[in-house]
């Protein structure tokens, strides 16, 4: 379970990952203390391991910057929820281990107490007693996030099954 940060529409790579601080790309740990600054100065300062990225439509528009999911996994965020995401933002959060979870997300609120069941494809909202569900992943995407990211699945199995 974690709580939950909650941004609004549109929210791109560079805000994620702010360019200001490209210079760091090389130094995740350090370019993490400055993820979704420009949204919220606090986030990366306040975040706690096992807390939700809860948004709207479009998250992680813009350039392909494969280190803006790599800064919110290691920033402790357990998964990103949002009405829907940039393809390549999504497929950047499988590849990585980070669920991108597309549901709706209107009914969440900011420092909700969440928890996330991949199994049963649901998001139970511990504040208010309530349950969000959305479309169950596809096996090998389960399989991905399971093993820690497609790296560390390909090492497992020496091969993509699909």
């Amino acid at each position: 379970m974690g709580k939950s940060w909650k941004f609004g529409d549109s929210i791109s790579t560079d805000v994620i990952a702010p360019g200001r601080y490209f210079h760091l790309r090389s130094n995740l740990p350090e370019l993490a203390k400055h993820v979704l600054e420009p949204a919220r100065p606090e986030f990366a300062s306040q975040v706690q391991s096992g807390d939700f990225v809860v948004a709207g439509d479009n998250f992680g528009l813009g350039s392909s910057r494969e280190h803006a999911p790599l800064i919110i996994k290691i920033s402790g965020i357990k998964a990103v929820l949002a009405k829907s995401f940039a393809r390549i933002f999504y497929r950047n959060c499988i590849n990585i281990g980070l669920p991108a979870i597309n549901c709706n997300t209107d009914k969440i609120d900011e420092g909700d107490e969440l928890e996330l069941d991949m199994e049963k494809s649901v998001v139970r909202n511990k504040t208010k007693g309530t349950e969000v569900e959305f479309p169950p992943l596809p096996p090998v995407m389960n399989r991905i996030l399971q093993e820690g990211g497609l790296v560390a699945y390909i090492k497992m199995h020496k091969r993509m099954e699909i």
